[in-house]
């Protein structure tokens, strides 16, 4: 049995494996870490803890105490020249964010064609894989949360909007809002173009600013909850999790 973390910025997500099915998964908050360590307790037969985090030092020093004498001590991916059949492109691979790589590897073991992986979170990441399982590149971009936020505290007189989508906006908030979700998906857009003339190309949509995002988008896409997980899991165990 193994137990999967995915440690981002706002959330910590986690999942349990065992022999290729997943038995349990969820998300904590970062000051909820001590429920780690009931959680593995609840799991008896943890024989590795593997993730992914992109959310610093103290956050990992965290989550091995959190854990205790519950479960192993957890083991962290690193971006690699190659892993599970993708190879990284980067300039320095090292230097990938490994919640990225981790969705690459998961989104090779789901879609063996070429395809945008787009993770829509506190960031915005859309990384192009192409059909030979290559990452050829990517972009990062502040996702709709973080955009409003910036306008609310960098202007003077714009709100932090909770408003709608609308085509043609006629007040503020919808104004705001509707801005940042097409500039979201107008950058997935604009990256799909590099792959949109591959046989079978899609993008795979995953992140919990997924849905908002799907509504607009004019791809063909999949939506894929926990794609960093199911990619952790193909690393941990050399197949992708059903």
């Amino acid at each position: 049995m193994i137990l999967l973390i995915d440690a981002g910025n706002t959330r910590i997500k986690w999942g349990i494996v065992r022999d290729g099915q997943w038995l349990a998964e969820g998300a904590l908050r970062h000051d909820q870490l001590d429920q780690l360590h009931a959680l593995a307790a609840a799991h008896v037969g943890i024989r590795r803890v593997f993730g992914s985090n992109v959310a610093g030092l103290r956050t990992a020093a965290g989550i091995a105490e959190a854990l205790g004498d519950s479960a192993p001590a957890p083991q962290w991916l690193h971006s690699s020249a190659e892993c599970c059949g993708v190879r990284n492109a980067y300039d320095t691979p090292a230097q990938l964010g490994s919640d990225r790589w981790a969705a690459l590897i998961g989104a090779r073991a789901l879609q063996p064609a070429a395809c945008l992986v787009v993770n829509a979170g506190t960031a915005t990441t859309v990384d192009v894989l192409d059909a030979a399982g290559t990452f050829q590149g990517g972009i990062i971009l502040p996702g709709e949360h973080l955009m409003r936020r910036s306008l609310a505290r960098d202007t003077a007189q714009l709100p932090l909007a909770d408003g709608h989508y609308a085509a043609a906006p006629r007040n503020t908030a919808d104004a705001i809002t509707s801005g940042c979700r097409n500039a979201q998906a107008g950058a997935v857009e604009r990256m799909f173009r590099q792959i949109a003339r591959e046989p079978l190309s899609r993008c795979l949509l995953s992140g919990g600013g997924a849905d908002a995002l799907a509504e607009l988008l004019d791809v063909p896409f999949s939506r894929v909850d926990n794609l960093v997980l199911k990619g952790l899991a193909v690393v941990a165990t050399g197949t992708a999790a059903t």
